[in-house]
């Protein structure tokens, strides 16, 4: 889990994608601050890193730290004690990556930023599915939208400065080339378009699980909604109002996917259904679920036009994986980046996302609708 964890905070920002980066402090355009670990800005708050043209509070640390645990918790990955230590590493990493890139950054990057946050932010309300889950994931955050976008576009600003600074240019022909010379990996298989309703057995705040005497009225509570569903109630209203997946509930419950995406009891039951079949009470080990069957996808290959942009974007990610460490550490030293307090310094050997946050996973060879 702790590799994943600073990738998740890099690119899943409303429980899906989300973007780190510091504000500027209220003393960022001191540049003479004190060296020492009690060094504070005006506010009296610890200073925790800085470089030639910024600062960077413990608060701003832990306002990003509290977001990102918050999302995890929710998904049901709570971060432990032991595990916070290098989160806050590698977090307190990205925000001074993206100091240093957003300090060269020009117009042109800069609305490059403006222009990408907007429209991933698009992308995620309708992914989400409506207004009312926006804000409830917002909340979850923490966060206002315009917090969001700002940070989103600070972190996609310092992506287009990576891009030009290391000469990054994917063509059509690489991405069709790739494409071509790598044909089993946009073979779609087998897929289904299911809904569920899941009344959960676990602690949300703790991952822990339920005493067995509300496990046991969580499951008297979905026989009555098995019921109802069956019925002939409808189950998208059914989802909305009961469900307690936060990553479906707003879309009616509905996920598309293969095998070997899901839990195995879950994936049976999905696909041995017949379309608008109904499953019986389906228990995993993150609780209690009824499954409704909308449509069997049958296996096919992705066409190139809509594999390009992926392709491309992933392209260009593993390039820049590729470059970043030998660059930031150039910009590193021409800064003068000091980390002010010692139980926040990456050990050499530690491994980090590299990339700056909000920039899209380094997966251009994964199978489409794959993990």
């Amino acid at each position: 889990m702790i590799k994943l964890l600073v990738p998740l905070v890099a690119v899943t920002v409303l429980v899906t994608v989300r973007a780190d980066a510091a504000q500027p402090s209220p003393s960022n355009a001191a540049t003479s601050a004190k060296s020492d670990s009690t060094s504070t800005d005006l506010f009296g708050t610890t200073v925790v890193a800085k470089g030639k043209s910024f600062e960077i509070t413990r608060s701003q640390l832990d306002d990003d730290v509290i977001r990102a645990k918050s999302q995890l918790s929710a998904a049901g990955r709570p971060v432990s004690a032991d595990q916070t230590t290098l989160m806050e590493q590698q977090i307190l990493d990205q925000l001074i990556n993206v100091q240093l890139l957003k300090a060269k950054a020009t117009d042109a990057d800069r609305a490059a930023g403006k222009t990408a946050a907007e429209k991933r932010f698009a992308d995620v309300k309708s992914k989400l599915g409506s207004d009312e889950a926006l804000k409830r994931q917002l909340t979850l955050m923490g966060a206002s939208q315009d917090e969001v976008l700002q940070k989103w576009t600070e972190a996609l600003t310092a992506e287009a400065v990576l891009k030009r600074e290391l000469k990054i240019n994917i063509t059509d022909a690489d991405a069709r080339k790739f494409y071509d010379d790598n044909p089993a990996r946009f073979e779609q298989p087998e897929m289904v378009r299911a809904s569920h309703i899941l009344l959960t057995t676990r602690d949300p705040s703790t991952g822990s699980d339920l005493s067995e005497d509300k496990k046991a009225a969580k499951y008297k509570e979905m026989e009555g909604l098995l019921k109802r569903a069956r019925a002939g109630e409808d189950f998208a209203k059914l989802a909305k109002e009961y469900s307690e997946d936060p990553g479906s509930k707003d879309k009616g419950g509905e996920y598309k996917f293969p095998r070997g995406q899901m839990v195995p009891e879950f994936e049976a039951a999905a696909f041995s259904l017949k379309t608008n079949q109904i499953s019986d009470i389906v228990t995993t080990s993150f609780g209690y679920h009824i499954i409704q069957l909308s449509e069997k996808i049958p296996a096919h290959k992705v066409d190139y036009a809509k594999a390009a942009s992926d392709i491309k974007d992933g392209l260009a990610a593993q390039a820049m994986q590729k470059e970043f460490p030998a660059y930031i550490k150039t910009l590193r030293k021409e800064a003068g980046v000091e980390i002010l307090d010692e139980k926040l310094k990456l050990k050499e050997n530690s491994e980090t996302a590299g990339l700056p946050p909000g920039h899209p996973p380094v997966q251009p060879a994964q199978k489409p609708g794959s993990k």
